[in-house]
């Protein structure tokens, strides 16, 4: 006879990392137009972010579309061109240089939201391991009590990470990072679940 818990354990990291969604976006009468003036201003953004720093290798397509407008059906009152990329700006501090450089491509460009990430997640990692372990110990550990068996040995571990939502800094840590910058990553919190197996003894 055995017995499976889950066990949960959250560590909380700063992101180091910024990931910007942003693009261009054209209307012209043609479409052949269209498309041609939105590869011209992705081409344009493409360079602004390289002289800023952002390597190639950290800026991949998101998006390409083209597609007509309709004034009134059928009649098509301009053809819609969009071009998007995620950009990874690898250190948070420049954010807003990055971000201001985006918008200052012309009015074509587009900011459609960031995302923050940790580089290195492993130390947060490994600390919401120990609570999540520690978390499904004292449960099995309580089932056997009202059961009124000895726990045995563990016979089986699986994990599932997840990544939960934002945290707020607190209050002085965000006072000093709007000082200086508008964007601010907050913490953000590393769940590790733990489906720890038990014999009873």
């Amino acid at each position: 006879m055995d017995i499976t818990v889950l066990g949960e354990g959250v560590a909380l990291a700063t992101p180091d990392m910024l990931r910007l969604h942003a693009g261009v976006e054209v209307r012209r009468a043609s479409a052949a137009e269209s498309f041609a003036a939105v590869r011209a201003a992705a081409a344009r953004l493409a360079e602004a972010l390289r002289q800023v720093g952002i390597e190639a290798q950290d800026v991949s397509t998101a998006e390409l579309s083209l597609g007509p407008e309709y004034e009134a059906y059928p009649k098509v009152s301009a053809y819609r061109a969009v071009q998007g990329f995620d950009v990874l700006v690898r250190d948070v501090g420049r954010a807003d240089h990055v971000i201001d450089t985006v918008a200052g491509v012309g009015e074509e460009a587009r900011l459609n939201g960031v995302n923050f990430e940790v580089s290195d997640p492993g130390s947060a990692l490994r600390e919401a391991r120990t609570t999540a372990f520690r978390d499904a110990a004292a449960k099995a550990a309580q089932y056997a009590e009202l059961a009124g068996r000895p726990l045995g040995r563990v016979v089986s571990v699986s994990e599932e990470l997840r990544n939960g939502p934002p945290v707020p800094l607190g209050r002085s840590a965000l006072m000093a990072a709007e000082a200086q910058d508008t964007i601010s990553p907050g913490r953000q919190s590393l769940t590790v679940v733990v489906k720890v197996g038990y014999d009873f003894a």
